[in-house]
């Protein structure tokens, strides 16, 4: 308030009738003109956040029904859904960049703060980060904030939402309620499976149950066209098969070429990684959450967490230290479910641990082998012990969807490394499959068409 006098009196010399406190007290806030040229410059020519058709025309969609809510003094919500590679998060950045080109005061939220920091580092450029920092919001900071105080919030990861907030999940009401209630206009990008912990609660049931409780409008669309995992929707379908989530037509077919390795030693995994790496810093090591995180938030990259005595290997979890995605030395760091998802690589190396294996002739999840400073299934024991049947349900689909997520962050290829040696062998089973049949399926074109196939 001092400031605030300060400036009034340094600035403003001759009284006004109150125009000018009427202007402040119904001003609006907004980002600076310095700051949304900055941001734009920043996004122009970025080959990581260019948009393909199908984005764009659910891009434009929500850019005018935002306009008209915004203008017609009324609430509104989009839902897009999408799977992992759709380009929910290229278009959710791109979204915040042109609404605030367009002076609407925005936001882009995740309760993830990996593709926050990641984001917000990519856009600030030459600017201080604290200018573009507050553009980039945590989802529990929401509880107290005020009706329609934001022109419009963009959640990413929506399926990511918790109930409630705080340190001790004990403040406010409902994180999906708190965003559409802290906006003219909301949009959630969402993907049900990939929730991967026992508090994710973000549904499109929930958005809509929300919605129509507050009298909020609902649009919605879908993104379809996959350009991570080189560009096929038929692999995601054929990996949900392969992981037991769900049948799918796509037993031997990926769909298109993809770099799928099965390995015997996560040394090799390793410097698989590293030699993508050296091309152009976009391979990263993952791992499932079976190995404690020893070193309690210190940054001491010679205390290794992950060790597998069988191969001599050890490696650190990500140290947090710089931003993992892009810092370059966090190549030799295993990145963990909770700071690689919503974020995307050219190759990633993953490390399945005990908690999914190979067992009669299914794949089967474990969550007694979950490292107990996994925080993802939190209160699991108790759940079980009351209901057993739901509780089983739940934390299997976490599993199996937290492998998912680290299987589906590379655009051009990943790698793995199984403890189980039966998920190993069975990997190796499924891929012998899909190369067997994509053999057989060119032998057939070039006998049917021989000018044309036999060149490849």
């Amino acid at each position: 308030m001092e400031k605030l006098r300060q400036f009034i009196k340094t600035y403003i010399k001759y009284g006004d009738k109150n125009d000018v406190i009427a202007g402040i007290e119904s001003g609006r806030i907004k980002p600076s003109k310095s700051l949304q040229d900055s941001m734009a410059a920043m996004l122009q020519g970025n080959l990581e956040f260019v948009m393909i058709d199908d984005q764009k025309v659910v891009y434009e969609q929500i850019l005018h029904y935002a306009a008209e809510c915004i203008q017609q003094n009324k609430k509104g919500v989009f839902i897009v859904k999408g799977g992992p590679g759709t380009g929910k998060s290229v278009m959710a950045i791109n979204l915040l960049v042109q609404l605030i080109q367009n002076n609407y005061f925005a936001m882009y939220v995740t309760k993830n703060s990996a593709p926050r920091d990641v984001y917000a580092t990519k856009l600030k450029g030459t600017m201080k980060k604290k200018s573009i920092d507050n553009l980039f919001k945590g989802s529990g900071s929401f509880h107290a904030a005020d009706k329609n105080e934001f022109d419009v919030v963009i959640v990413d990861e929506a399926h990511r939402l918790n109930e409630k907030s705080g340190l001790f999940s004990n403040l406010g009401e409902n994180q999906v309620k708190e965003l559409m209630n802290s906006a003219k206009f909301s949009v959630f990008f969402i993907d049900e499976a990939q929730r991967v912990t026992l508090k994710d609660i973000g549904s499109i049931g929930l958005i809509r149950h929300f919605a129509d409780e507050l009298g909020v409008d609902v649009y919605e669309n879908e993104l379809s066209s996959q350009f991570r995992c080189d560009g096929s929707d038929g692999y995601i379908a054929w990996l949900d098969d392969v992981l037991g989530i769900r049948e799918t037509a796509n037993n031997n077919d990926l769909g298109m070429d993809y770099d799928i390795q099965i390995v015997d030693s996560p040394n090799v995994l390793r410097e698989m990684i590293r030699e993508k790496n050296a091309i152009s810093n976009k391979a990263r090591l993952v791992a499932g959450y079976c190995w404690e995180w020893i070193k309690d938030g210190k940054n001491n990259s010679d205390i290794h967490d992950i060790v597998i005595e069988e191969h001599d290997f050890s490696i650190s979890w990500n140290l947090g230290n710089d931003i993992w995605a892009i810092a370059e030395e966090s190549v030799d760091e295993a990145g963990c479910i909770h700071t690689c998802q919503g974020l995307e690589f050219d190759y990633v190396g993953v490390i399945i641990g005990d908690d999914l294996r190979f067992e009669d002739g299914q794949v089967i999840t474990d969550y007694t082998k979950r490292a107990k400073t996994d925080q993802s299934i939190k209160g699991i024991k108790k759940w079980m012990k009351e209901d057993p049947e739901e509780a089983s349900k739940a934390v299997d689909a976490i599993i199996r969807n937290t492998y998912r997520t680290l299987m589906t962050r590379g655009q051009k290829g990943y790698y793995v490394y199984c403890t189980d040696s039966e998920m190993s062998n069975y990997l190796k089973s499924r891929l012998s499959k899909v190369y067997k049949e994509r053999k057989e399926t060119k032998q057939l074109l070039v006998a049917e068409r021989p000018g044309i196939y036999n060149k490849s």
